[in-house]
């Protein structure tokens, strides 16, 4: 077990490697200057040279590149040289001295994420900090409804196999994959935020965090997450119900499921104690799969919503080129993905015995 963790961290570090290597080389090649954009309209020729010295704008693009991984990577290298791309030396940013060979010191350190260019230079890691536990709980709350709603009527449906129900809950999950959610979230939020508002008393658009009406005291409120949460749950909610429903069907063909009901065993008892457990692999697989999709593809639902969130930072940091802040959300979205994957692969050695980790 600690072995394949282990491989599975050096891969999981490995697909980080490409996707680092991507982001930078992907937004370095669009036009336009960064130390123009973090200056925006106060620059002068002065400050454009400090900012492009400072933050190694200056060099050429591979050794930005070198720079840019030596930002990202909790173990790294500076220069004690002030000419060279010195920022750890600020006291804005925390980090460790481990150890000095000559005049180049190894630091241990959070990943650096660079400032953003749009927020008078707030690191992108605040950034992050602030919006991303926004969108986590609108993702957790949404892929809960998803799980829980689309197990239960995927267990209903393979029992009630080929009734009026069965193909009533196919025809409703099949619609629920086709919908785009900016359309789903466009008619919920006039739906029930706004024609019946008066009896759901809930808003079109609304975040976590609401500031009162003297802009002092800031509380949650719990209704504004009620909408934006079932139409991110949608279309997890349709796949898992289809999944659900044929994994069990495949389950309860077994011959060890025909020995379980030939013991006298009730339909429910079979379900419960053999054939749920062992259907719920796939299940497994697209609520991973969703839920780090949820953390990245919230985007629409955020926007339309206006929920603080991750996604809705990534658009109005796409529409004012924000580069640091859209790289920074993109290489946490992959770390996401990449951890919760591999939780789910030890999950699958507790479902399934047959799946051997080695």
């Amino acid at each position: 077990m600690f072995r394949y963790i282990i491989n599975k961290i050096f891969y999981g570090f490995l697909t980080l490697f490409g996707v680092v290597t991507v982001i930078f080389f992907l937004f370095n090649i669009l036009p336009g200057d960064p130390a123009r954009m973090m200056l925006d309209q106060r620059e002068n020729s002065e400050q454009l040279q400090n900012i492009r010295k400072k933050y190694g704008f200056d060099k050429p693009v591979f050794t930005q590149y070198l720079y840019y991984l030596n930002d990202v990577s909790p173990l790294s290298f500076h220069s004690d040289n002030k000419d060279d791309y010195t920022y750890l030396l600020e006291k804005k940013y925390k980090y460790q001295k481990l150890i000095s060979i000559g005049k180049v010191t190894i630091v241990l350190k959070y990943p650096y994420l660079r400032q953003s260019f749009q927020k008078n230079g707030k690191n992108v890691s605040e950034v992050i900090k602030e919006t991303l536990p926004n969108t986590a709980v609108l993702a957790i709350f949404a892929i809960t409804i998803a799980m829980f709603l689309g197990i239960f009527l995927g267990v209903l449906s393979a029992i009630y196999k080929d009734t009026l129900f069965d193909r009533l809950i196919a025809v409703v999950s099949t619609f629920g994959m086709s919908v785009p959610s900016f359309f789903s979230a466009i008619v919920f939020a006039w739906l029930f935020g706004f024609v019946l508002h008066k009896y759901t008393n809930l808003q079109m658009t609304g975040s976590l965090y609401v500031v009162d009406d003297f802009g002092e005291n800031i509380y949650i409120q719990w209704k504004n997450l009620v909408l934006p949460a079932l139409v991110l749950g949608i279309r997890p909610l349709a796949v898992i119900i289809q999944l659900m429903r044929n994994s069990l069907l495949e389950t309860l063909n077994q011959d060890y499921i025909r020995t379980a009901k030939a013991k006298g065993l009730t339909t429910f008892q079979v379900i419960r104690k053999h054939a749920l457990k062992n259907s719920l692999n796939p299940v497994i697989t697209a609520i991973s799969g969703w839920f780090a999709s949820m953390l990245a593809g919230a985007v629409f639902v955020e926007y339309i919503f206006n929920w603080n969130g991750l996604g809705k930072e990534i658009v109005n940091s796409l529409n004012t080129l924000d580069l640091p802040v859209i790289m920074g959300s993109v290489l946490v979205i992959a770390s996401l993905f990449i951890f919760i994957n591999i939780l789910v692969d030890i999950l699958y050695s507790w479902l399934d015995p047959r799946v051997k980790l080695e």
